[in-house]
């Protein structure tokens, strides 16, 4: 038996497919630590006695309570967008947190990136052990948005694999392979696609815990009606049908992504690397060969078929043995679920909930208890931390040879 998901499923999904606007944005600032709703206020001055007045100043009074249970310390990372900061409770000097503070951009609306506000909106209504936690936001007195987020010293996932001072073995990737899908599968639960998961997307935390960060290119799919771009997700974890043009997808993207993160913990080196988009799709081929239409039904109905994959030859995907000789680690059946998640198709693709209920979990070895996990930690992780976290959400790039990010267009389809 598969093993199951650690949290219940939630029916309905959080928030809306629109974009976030500046009266949500508002309302977010004024999250408290404990989790309680923004302010009513914001939504309505005339629901508040007193009026609009009266709602400034409650809402002031609760940014300054939450602003000052927090004390800024070392700086870890700047960026264009934002400065990170180590920070910690002002009552309890040991418990860390991570301050983003958002720098302001008279180019925006309100001074915010959009991106950014997309980032705050889910982490604010996502909860999970393994997403990243946004545990408060306020304002400063130069009125830039700041956001609290959990201390995650551990460092990206990418750097730990990438680090071959660090030995690990089967039931350690399949122990990272598991929570990283515990965590997809609560997002697509909520109707919420991240549409950039990548290994340096993904941080660990103290207790050896993996979390899923950035959430800047999130949106909800619950409306299967809804146009989405094709252009999300950075190259190396971006499936077929994206570079073909497909604007009708759901959870399918982020799983063909999720397969990629395990293949390359597995071999420890990039499973898909490309030096450009237009070289991608050869690289994608080469491993899976070159569907049909009848491998892979609606194929020449994409929008970019005919010029990027009309009369290619002929290619077999590569054999099983192939597979085997790649990636000794993880075993017959860590490679039957990557293969299932790395299927072109994307309608014959694993979902979340069936990735989670695959035989791979309770083969042997049996997933890594957490406190065995090997991690990097120390100033390392931290600063790594404050790497990630200085990015704008959403900000991916275009490959890892350039390490140029590209500016998305959401203004048509999201």
């Amino acid at each position: 038996m598969g093993m199951s998901p650690a949290v219940s499923p939630r029916p309905n999904p959080p928030g809306s497919s629109a974009p976030v606007n500046a009266a949500k944005a508002k309302s977010l600032v004024h999250l408290v630590h404990n989790k309680t709703a923004p302010s009513p206020s914001l939504a309505s001055a005339a629901t508040t006695p007193g009026g609009p007045d009266a709602d400034e100043g409650l809402a002031e009074e609760m940014n300054d309570k939450v602003a000052n249970q927090f004390a800024f310390g070392p700086r870890l990372g700047e960026g264009t967008y934002a400065t990170v900061f180590r920070g910690h409770y002002r009552d309890d000097p040991s418990k860390l947190v991570a301050i983003k503070k958002m720098k302001k951009n008279a180019e925006w609306q309100d001074g915010i990136n959009l991106d950014s506000l997309r980032e705050m909106k889910y982490l604010a209504e996502l909860h999970h052990p393994y997403l990243i936690e946004l545990i408060a936001v306020f304002t400063t007195k130069d009125e830039n948005i700041n956001l609290v987020l959990e201390h995650l010293p551990g460092g990206e996932l990418q750097d730990l694999w990438q680090d071959k001072t660090i030995a690990y073995g089967g039931a350690d990737v399949k122990a990272w392979a598991n929570m990283l899908c515990q965590a997809v599968w609560w997002l697509h639960e909520n109707f919420v696609l991240h549409r950039d998961i990548k290994s340096n997307n993904i941080i660990i935390a103290a207790d050896n815990s993996l979390k899923l960060a950035d959430f800047g290119l999130a949106r909800t799919f619950a409306n299967p009606e809804a146009d989405m771009t094709y252009n999300v997700i950075t190259r190396f974890y971006r499936p077929p049908e994206l570079f073909l043009g497909s604007t009708h997808y759901g959870g399918c993207v982020d799983m063909w992504s999720v397969g990629c993160v395990i293949a390359e913990v597995a071999i420890r080196e990039f499973f898909l690397p490309s030096a450009t988009d237009l070289a991608h799709l050869g690289v994608i081929t080469e491993v899976f060969g070159v569907p049909t239409e009848q491998d892979w039904p609606g194929l020449s109905k994409l929008r970019f078929w005919k010029e990027q994959m009309e009369g290619l030859p002929p290619k077999r995907p590569q054999p099983l043995s192939w597979w085997k000789q790649r990636m000794p680690l993880i075993g017959d059946a860590g490679i039957d679920l990557v293969r299932g998640l790395l299927t072109m198709d994307p309608s014959k693709r694993l979902s979340a909930r069936q990735a989670l209920d695959h035989h791979y979990w309770t083969s042997l070895p049996r997933p890594q208890r957490k406190e065995l996990l090997p991690k990097k930690g120390g100033k390392e992780g931290e600063k790594a931390m404050g790497e990630q976290l200085k990015r704008v959400g959403g900000e991916i790039e275009s490959g890892r040879t350039d390490k140029v990010a590209r500016k998305l267009d959401f203004g048509a389809a999201r």
